[in-house]
This record gives C-alpha cells, sequence and structure tokens, in this order.
C-alpha cells in the first residue's frame, strides 16, 4: 500500500508515520513548516492551497491519505476563525477532494469538540454534533466537506491527543506539561469539572493502520476506554512516570479565562470501532502506563 500522510509532522502525523513504515512498503508524507526527520519522502504542503494539494497528490499517487493537518490551537481558532475554516473545513475538503481524484481511500482526523458537552453520557457516533466554539465549528464543516467530496471516507473523532512525538520521543500535549511541572516541583492545579476520553498519539495510529487494513469506513470515535477528569488524567501520569501525585491540587474551569469555550464534557463511547476491530480500545491506565 503507497500512503501519504498530510501533517506527518504533528504529534499524530509522526506516529501514523511511524507506525505505517513498519507496515506498509511505501510511506510518504507532508509537512507545513519544518520536516518530522522521517526517511522516507516528503513535500511541503499548505492544504489551504488546492492547486498545491492536487499536484502533490496527483505526483504520490497514494492507494491511502491519512489527513492529520488541523488548527488545533482552540483560543487561536476563536480569534481568528477565518484561518480556523481555511484549515480545518477547506484544507480538509482540498485533501479530501484530491485523494478521490486518484481513487485513494481516506482517513480524515477530526475531533471530540464537535460536541457542546451539554450531556454526561459518552457520545456514540449517531449524537448529532453541536459545537460550542470555532475551532469544533471549523471542525464540523471540515466533516461536511469531506463526505461531500469523497465517495467513502472515513471520520475519526479523537480526543485529547496527546502521547510522544516521532522520531524524536519527546512528550507532547497534556503529559509533557505536568511532567515539565512536576520536575519543577511546583504545584499542578488541574480541572475536576471537564471529561474526556484521551486519545493515545501511538494507539490511535495503530487504529488508523488497522482500519485502513479492515478496508471498512464510516464515523468512528478512537479514544481510550476511560472517562477521565484533567484532574484524574494528571495523576495517573505522575503515578507512572514515578512522582509524587501529591502535589496535584484540584481546579475548575471557571478558574480560567479564555477566548473559546470548552465543552465540559465530551467522552467517547468506543463501542463501534471496538466491535470493527475484534479487540478492546485500551484504558487511559494502560496508555500511560506504555507511554513511560
Amino acid at each position: 500500500m503507497r500512503l501519504l500522510v498530510v501533517g506527518g509532522n504533528g504529534l499524530l502525523g509522526s506516529n501514523v508515520t511511524s507506525v505505517a513504515l513498519d507496515r506498509t512498503d511505501h510511506v510518504v508524507t507532508t509537512y507545513h513548516s519544518s520536516e518530522s526527520g522521517f526517511d522516507c519522502p516528503s513535500y511541503q504542503l499548505d492544504i489551504t492551497a488546492s492547486a498545491d494539494v492536487d499536484s502533490v497528490i496527483s505526483d504520490v499517487q497514494p492507494d491511502a491519505v491519512v489527513n492529520c493537518a488541523a488548527m488545533t490551537d482552540v483560543d487561536g481558532c476563536e480569534i481568528d476563525p477565518e484561518r480556523a475554516h481555511a484549515v480545518n473545513a477547506e484544507g480538509a475538503g482540498n485533501v479530501a477532494y484530491a485523494a478521490e481524484q486518484v481513487g485513494a481511500d481516506l482517513i480524515h482526523t477530526s475531533t471530540d469538540y464537535v460536541f457542546n458537552g451539554s450531556t454526561n453520557s459518552a457520545y456514540s457516533e449517531e449524537v448529532d454534533p453541536s459545537p460550542c466554539q470555532e475551532y469544533g465549528r471549523s471542525k464540523l464543516e471540515g466533516e461536511r466537506f469531506v463526505r461531500e467530496v469523497h465517495s467513502d471516507p472515513s471520520i475519526l473523532r479523537l480526543s485529547f491527543v496527546y502521547g510522544r512525538s516521532s522520531p524524536d520521543g519527546a512528550l507532547s500535549g497534556f503529559p509533557a506539561w505536568v511532567h515539565g511541572q512536576a520536575i519543577e516541583g511546583v504545584e499542578i492545579p488541574l480541572f475536576t469539572d471537564q471529561y474526556v476520553s484521551p486519545s493515545y498519539a501511538w494507539t490511535t495510529a495503530e487504529t488508523i493502520l488497522d482500519l485502513l487494513e479492515s478496508d471498512h469506513s464510516g464515523t468512528f470515535n478512537v479514544a481510550s476506554d476511560s472517562c477521565v477528569t484533567p484532574f484524574e488524567f494528571g495523576k495517573t501520569i505522575l503515578q507512572e512516570a514515578g512522582f509524587d501525585d501529591s502535589r496535584v491540587r484540584k481546579g475548575s474551569m471557571d478558574d480560567v479565562e479564555r477566548d473559546a469555550e470548552r465543552p465540559r464534557h465530551t467522552c467517547l463511547d468506543v463501542t463501534r470501532i471496538e466491535e470493527l476491530l475484534g479487540r478492546p480500545q485500551p484504558t487511559l491506565r494502560e496508555n500511560v502506563a506504555e507511554l513511560f
């Protein structure tokens, strides 16, 4: 399989690339500003430039495309909604359209922030999205564009993505911050009133490749089989990393002023992907143990 990873220099994209290099014979990546350092062909690409997207995908002629490129700065999207729309909606559509033109399978990565968090139940794929900030709105619009221009896409909704970047192995995302605070020996205030199902980048990458190999498509939640607060997540990180977790303090989302609203409960129901692949999604504890 000839695989193109769009956004291969980001956390998720670098993990997808690393897993793919172990599984398939030809991997190509794209990057926006800096190359990821993998020993494979790579193109610099801005997905908002439709002609450039068409040119790269036409040149690569992939059997499958995994789009990990996105504007993920939630507050940045709120401040600059035009840029968020250009990248997360129009850019997603550009990649999907070009993939369709060469007959490539497509996996597009989305987010739990397409939901507004007003329920205490885990969101299944059947629940109608209703985002409460520009990031979620732009990603939801991207989902719609992808479905309009690609005949049979897979859309994966992820949550609170974290892990180690490849190939350098550097901690990234929430654990990197918590780990850094622990090393400095300072108090770590974490929310007890937000609930998420964190997506471990390496496991997510393996799931993406498993899904491509299964030849199935559709919309899937891909996350850990856990529903936790950042407070619980942070304590798990410290415990698995060998630190004293007593420096974690309870905090509230209301304590922090931010440009964009965050949903309070976006835990994801992962039953569909578990049934399709015939295996359970790991728990948060299992993933964090692997991380360290």
